[in-house]
């Protein structure tokens, strides 16, 4: 027996037994991929698909070496789940038979929302995970979601999205987790960890950089300097590494200061593997290689391309081989290529196939459909959905008493308006028609008639999501003023690349709510009926024309198929809000106000610009139908070293007549730096459920690494000064404050300073 088919030995051992086998050609094909049935000219699922796919090429010849990986088998064209795992073992055991050493290959899918195939759970999208602040919750998700991917014979998971939202006119603010490193590291290591322990390897992306591009437009250039990149965008990568072990990174499309991320030996060589100590793989976004030759021009042929990316530390081609084929090889025989660059990748790849047990004698790709959305799945994504839901403003008319109702909007009877761009139904199924969406998915219509018996619902569209048609407002109106209350349901359609006003290549010039949708929700509020205003979308938009006129203000973040139900509980009053903002909502439509994690500079200055960028609703924010109330900070320590850790507590108290969740959250302010520092950062949070009248202690444990930045030489540091902590209920609601000093020298913080600020919720008696 072949050294590398003995599971006795570690999976490196075996991996560099494999290694010392093949040929030059066979280690290049480990490290490509093939995208079998992939259609050519029916519809991109991913960026310029139909200028790069390779369409008719047999499978046969494509595998003829191996093969590293296989690309969406069961996300690109409707299959079943019994369909998929058939065609799946069909391919795995072609490979296993057909090739010289008979190596299977590792089989990914998307999971942004759930596993993107037919009939699998659509969960809400990554926003509103981040609106839960819940990383338990996360982790159950993402545990289920790898569960189903592993029961079909899948490997990896292309998830979670790290990128933290800069600019919210970004199409892809829906697949993120928020505007503030910590909230996307923490909930983002949770995901992985979810996905980890279940056995999928997780993949990070976009690595980096990619949300901060010029103009939030898709794949724009970047030019963030050092700073923002070291203590904004790379945080919550490092984390889910370190603290989730994820075993997999995938580049970002942008140039990053003129260098190409997919080209950056200093970003996934340098900062990835010889800072962080990083051992897994580096697998490129879709096509990334081939763009550094088509929209970069940095090389000059597809070889070229293929070189500049193995030298900077990307293992492995996705979704098809095209720089990583014969042409790479044949500049490694000319001595242009060091062959060990070959080398180095095919180890890491094939000792991640030895971790999987692909390398086992006996490895078989058997595998058994299931139900891919099965009664515990939908209960984790009612869960989700019904803590994400956001309560911005409330003049009294929630919960609805009303029986007499008109709800009006373009996203009103529309599940889909509730799944993101790469839930199944909206990113493969418009092309499909005839199949419908896949999974059981009541609109909000059909949940409030539900939810309200006894009630009488009208509903009429108004208006289509973005063409410009009024001919619906007349019907519109007349409903609004025949009704006690109109609930108004606008936001948003995910598409790709332009076929929605959310999601990927689907960026916005501005804030104002997509189409007409903004004329229609004044024609309703000028019928004199209560509006009650539900924004379902994939980014905030600006709302401060409505805070003082509309009756209520609710934000839902694509909730996923149990979407309208989680609203309708909401409005009526069986759940009590507990969703907070992971980004602020403007209050103006133009000049993108930044995120709240800004210097000075960055909030209103008035006497000095005439814009100001203070938001209508602020990082943090929630209502709730009960409150509470904060008390008793107290701070161990008045001063700790640089190197030290203190303990902040708060009580927190139940003050309404009904049981809810409060969002409790710390917050820092460096009151002087060597460098400009954020007003406002994140340092912890924690969900605390209370009944009626009962009190909770909160203690958070925060270490002197937790106020760690960037310093003016390019090294992050803790700096001795005074350190303001604030504890609240939002980032503009912080009604505890206190101090305490860092002291004794400057301190260099490395890869190994503390990530996280951890919690303790102990509640009180009586």
């Amino acid at each position: 027996m072949s050294r590398w088919l003995d599971p006795a030995l570690s999976p490196g051992e075996r991996a560099d037994a494999l290694l010392a086998e093949l040929t030059l050609d066979e280690k290049l094909a480990q490290l490509g991929s093939a995208w079998p049935g992939n259609p050519e000219v029916s519809g991109n699922v991913a960026p310029m698909q139909d200028v790069f796919a390779r369409g008719g090429v047999p499978f046969e010849q494509v595998r003829a070496d191996g093969i590293g990986h296989l690309t969406r088998v069961f996300g690109t064209a409707p299959v079943s789940a019994a369909d998929g795992v058939a065609r799946l073992g069909a391919l795995q055991r072609e490979i296993v038979t057909e090739t010289r050493l008979g190596i299977p290959a590792i089989v990914h899918e998307e999971c942004l929302t759930g596993f993107t195939t037919l009939g699998a759970t659509v969960y809400p999208t990554a926003l509103a995970w981040a609106a839960t602040f819940d990383p338990g919750l996360v982790e159950r998700m993402a545990a289920a979601i790898a569960g189903d991917l592993r029961a079909v014979g899948v490997h990896q998971g292309l998830s979670p999205v790290l990128d933290v939202v800069r600019d919210y006119r970004w199409g892809r603010v829906e697949e993120t987790l928020g505007e503030d490193p910590y909230l996307v590291g923490t909930l983002g290591t949770a995901y992985v960890r979810g996905l980890e322990k279940t056995g999928i390897i997780a993949t990070l992306k976009h690595f980096a950089g990619y949300s901060a591009s010029r103009g939030a437009r898709n794949h724009a250039p970047v030019s963030i300097g050092p700073r923002e990149l070291r203590d904004v965008i790379l945080p919550p990568f490092e984390r889910a590494i370190r603290d989730g072990g994820a075993r997999s990174v995938m580049n970002a499309y942008v140039g990053l200061d003129g260098v190409p991320a997919a080209a950056s030996e200093q970003l996934l060589t340098g900062i990835l593997r010889d800072e962080w100590g990083f051992d897994g793989v580096v697998v490129s976004d879709y096509w990334a290689i081939a763009f550094l030759k088509s929209m970069h021009h940095v090389a000059d042929s597809a070889g070229a391309a293929g070189a500049l990316a193995l030298a900077a530390g990307i293992d492995v081609e996705l979704p098809d081989s095209l720089c990583y084929g014969k042409e790479l090889a044949g500049l490694v025989r000319a001595g242009e290529v060091p062959e060990h660059l070959v080398d180095r990748a095919a180890r890491r790849l094939l000792r991640q196939k030895a971790e999987l047990g692909l390398l086992d004698p006996g490895w078989t790709p058997d595998a058994a459909p299931i139900d891919l959305d099965s009664p515990r799945n939908r209960a984790i994504a009612r869960e989700v959905a019904e803590k994400s839901v956001v309560l911005l403003a409330n003049d009294g008319v929630l919960p609805l008493a009303a029986r007499k109702l008109a709800v009006v909007g373009p996203c009103a009877d529309d599940p889909l308006a509730f799944m993101g761009c790469y839930s199944y139904p909206n990113h493969v199924l418009p092309r499909h028609p005839e199949i419908g969406i896949g999974v059981i998915a009541p609109s909000f219509v059909e949940s409030l008639r539900q939810e309200l018996a006894g009630a009488e619902v009208r509903a009429q569209q108004g208006c289509p999501v973005r063409e410009e048609d009024r001919s619906g407002f007349a019907a519109a109106a007349a409903a609004a003023a025949d009704a006690e209350v109109c609930i108004a349901v606008v936001g948003d359609r995910a598409g790709l690349f332009g076929q929605g006003t959310s999601g990927e290549g689907c960026d916005a010039p501005d804030l104002r709510l997509p189409g007409l949708q903004d004329e229609l929700l004044e024609v309703l509020l000028a019928t004199g009926t209560p509006v009650v205003i539900v924004v379902v979308s994939g980014r905030p938009y600006a709302l401060g024309r409505y805070a003082a006129r509309a009756a209520a203000l609710v934000q839902a973040f694509m909730p996923g198929e149990e979407g309208g139900g989680a609203l309708a509980g909401v409005l009526s009053g069986r759940i009590t809000p507990s969703g907070r903002l992971p980004v602020q909502i403007p209050r103006q439509h133009g000049g993108s106000p930044g995120t709240y994690l800004s210097p000075p500079l960055g909030r209103y200055s008035e006497g000095i610009s005439n814009l100001d960028p203070t938001p209508l609703f602020p990082f943090g924010h929630g209502l709730s139908y009960t409150s509470f109330d904060y008390a008793g900070l107290d701070l161990s320590a008045s001063e700790i070293p640089t190197d030290g850790r203190l303990s902040i507590s708060v009580t927190v108290h139940n003050t309404g007549g009904r049981a809810g969740e409060e969002t409790v959250q710390l917050y820092l302010h460096d009151v002087q730096a060597q460098v400009t520092r954020p007003v406002l950062e994140l340092a912890g949070f924690a969900r605390v459920p209370l009944d009626p009248g009962r009190r909770a202690r909160v203690t958070f444990t925060l270490h002197a690494d937790r106020t760690a930045f960037t310093g003016l030489d390019l090294r992050r540091i803790v700096e001795p000064g005074t350190i303001e902590v604030l504890v609240g209920r939002s980032s503009a609601d912080l009604p505890c404050t206190g101090s305490f000093d860092l002291t004794g020298p400057v301190r260099e913080a490395g890869h190994d300073r503390v990530l996280d600020t951890p919690v303790t919720v102990t509640q009180l008696p009586g």
